[in-house]
């Protein structure tokens, strides 16, 4: 062998294992990130055997995890509150067409996430939470007439909230607030609950102006009979007043000298018979 050809065979030698070596990093750079999985924050992991979920396992909190490599793998799923909203149209039990909007907030249960991922995948919104909004607001609506729709809306509110819980609660997701935002009627039907709700109002006014009438005639009423009593009363006074004064003045001898009194305008007779009896009496004490 020759010198040339025998550093041609080193040469050759030391590439494949250098080829060797790279491989085997690339190898155990693959296995290495085929064995270890995150999950993000937010979110649990559901852990797949040979891509079957595997419920013996339960599923995977936040953080850094180990795997078997090539065999197992980790599917996230978020399990903070979630926000779905639905526009249904329904009937009402007048036949009235009511169109609702339901808010949902929710998030599914974080301990059987994995049953959740096996039954229905990762689009269980469109599977369960779409379908439960719609049939519970027609079941809800039918109950109800349009205008108790509006008047007994708490009511409403919570025979939708109930039952799309019960159903939910079945699927593993948990609901946290139930909202409805609106509820819409046909543009007739507007009209017609505005103009009850003017005709209610007015007479609403005019029951409380009749109201307010009366009370003004009662304390009028109430007025001119404490005026007329006070003048009854002041009269009766004036009267018994009068009265004992006459009493005393007929008791009195003197009683018809103060009449002549009260009729004499000041003046004396000019000529007095012999004998003639004076107009006053004047008395005299005795000494």
């Amino acid at each position: 062998m020759s010198k040339y050809q025998s550093k041609g065979s080193v040469s050759a030698g030391a590439a494949r294992a250098v080829a060797i070596g790279i491989l085997l990093l690339i190898v155990i750079g693959v296995v290495a990130v085929s064995s270890v999985k995150i999950v993000d924050a937010g979110h649990r992991g559901v852990l797949l055997h040979w891509n079957a979920v595997d419920l013996s396992h339960p599923p995977l909190d936040e953080g850094l995890h180990f795997v078997v490599p090539f065999q197992d793998d980790v599917v996230q799923i978020e399990v903070r509150t979630l926000k779905y909203d639905r526009e249904t149209r329904s009937a009402s039990k007048d036949l009235q067409t009511v169109e609702t909007t339901v808010t949902v907030n929710y998030h599914p249960s974080k301990e059987h996430i994995h049953t959740l991922y096996k039954n229905l995948g990762l689009d269980y919104e469109n599977r369960i939470i779409q379908p439960a909004i719609e049939e519970t607001v027609k079941q809800v609506t039918a109950n109800y007439n349009a205008e108790e729709l509006i008047t007994k809306r708490p009511q409403v509110k919570q025979d939708i909230e109930a039952s799309i819980k019960t159903r939910l609660n079945q699927f593993n997701v948990v609901t946290e607030v139930i909202s409805i935002t609106d509820f819409e009627f046909s543009p007739l039907f507007d009209k017609a609950i505005e103009s009850k709700v003017e005709a209610e109002q007015k007479a609403l006014k005019a029951e409380n102006d009749l109201r307010r009438i009366e009370v003004e005639a009662r304390q009028h009423e109430a007025q001119a009979v404490g005026l007329a009593n006070a003048n009854i009363a002041e009269a009766k006074g004036e009267a018994e007043a009068i009265s004992t004064i006459n009493r005393a003045l007929a008791e009195n001898p003197h009683y018809m000298e103060w009449l002549k009194t009260k009729e004499w305008d000041g003046k004396l007779p000019l000529v007095v018979g012999e004998g003639g009896t004076p107009f006053i009496q004047i008395p005299v004490s005795s000494p």
